[in-house]
């Protein structure tokens, strides 16, 4: 890279985040000086410590990493000075920049987020589109202020959401979608022939960071919402409910067990919500607060995923039997 390279920091933790680092690096007339990620973390069962997406993306092209705990912490903002930052580039980084960082280099923070702006601000924005049941999507860049997702927006690309979409598959086309976007944005941006638009406040909402609990299916929802909860939770937090088993041959209740649901299909049904309305075919038919789904793809804990048909012929269930809190 020549002395008129745009110096820029690019700022990425999840795996949203690969395909855009990728584009930036191989920007003509930028030049990645250093790659921020999140710490290394414990992670599976035995909890080894594994490198993040992004930073095993930045070792393969030989960019150097900085992993702090508190990216606006002095001492970490003076070690992002000494690389003296045109540009900063933000893509599901998992952090809040704040003043002074966001004011550090000449060209501004820029952020691409997975959303069409200003729906779905804040950290899931993929999983809670789909479990809401929006039918589009898309990525938005924007310049960065101290409120979350809330700068000037400077360009945008619509992505349909399939009726088969998972926060997985739609992550990996709004990715590619985004790099695509990214590069169009920075070099435009940089030449100055980018106007930022405010974002319509009455248009906002938001997609809050998910927890683990939040997979729990709640049986009184409709069909739908479930049917889209477990879609836009796959593959995390991944939607489970609690199992109220039957040893075969009787009809005596064994302890429940949690199952984690991989795939749903809406049928036609009517019982109390969590009720076990058919226990044969393609997987158990349960009762929601208005319509039923069939499990299709389920897995016990420790076990592999499997059919909700062979789910059937190894753990028999009996109709009339109660999945969700009730079961415990």
């Amino acid at each position: 890279m020549g002395d008129m390279a745009t110096r820029a920091i690019f700022m990425g933790s999840a795996e949203l985040a690969c395909l855009p680092l990728r584009a930036l690096h191989a920007l003509p007339g930028v030049q990645v000086v250093g790659v921020v990620t999140q710490p290394d973390r414990p992670k599976g069962r035995r909890l080894a410590v594994a490198d993040g997406p992004v930073k095993a993306v930045a070792g393969e092209l030989g960019l150097p990493v900085l992993m702090p705990e508190k990216v606006n912490a002095p001492e970490s903002v003076a070690a992002l000075r000494v690389l003296d930052p045109h540009l900063i580039v933000v893509v599901a980084y998992g952090q809040i920049l704040r003043e002074p960082l966001l004011g550090l280099p000449t060209h501004r923070c820029l952020n691409l987020h997975a959303s069409l702006l200003p729906r779905y601000r804040g950290a899931a924005p993929i999983q809670w589109a789909i479990a809401r049941g929006a039918l589009r999507t898309g990525v938005t860049t924007m310049l960065m202020n101290a409120q979350m997702d809330a700068g000037d927006m400077l360009e945008q690309a619509e992505v349909a959401i399939a009726p088969d979409d998972t926060a997985g598959t739609l992550q990996t086309r709004l990715a590619e979608t985004g790099a695509v976007l990214l590069v169009r944005t920075v070099p435009a941006w940089l030449a100055g022939t980018l106007t930022p638009q405010p974002q319509d406040a009455s248009q906002v909402t938001f997609a809050p960071k998910l927890s683990k609990q939040d997979g729990e299916i709640d049986w009184t929802l409709p069909a739908a919402e479930i049917h889209n909860r477990v879609r836009g939770f796959n593959p995390w937090p991944g939607a489970f409910s609690w199992l109220p088993l039957t040893t075969s041959g009787t009809d005596r209740q064994a302890s429940p067990e949690l199952i984690k649901v991989h795939r749903v299909v809406i049928e036609a049904g009517e019982g109390e919500p969590g009720m076990v309305m058919d226990a044969s075919g393609a997987g158990p038919l349960v009762a929601c607060g208005r319509g039923a789904v069939r499990l299709l793809d389920v897995q016990m804990e420790g076990r592999k995923a499997m059919g909700g048909d062979a789910f059937l012929r190894g753990r028999p269930l009996v109709a009339g039997a109660r999945m969700g809190r009730v079961a415990r």
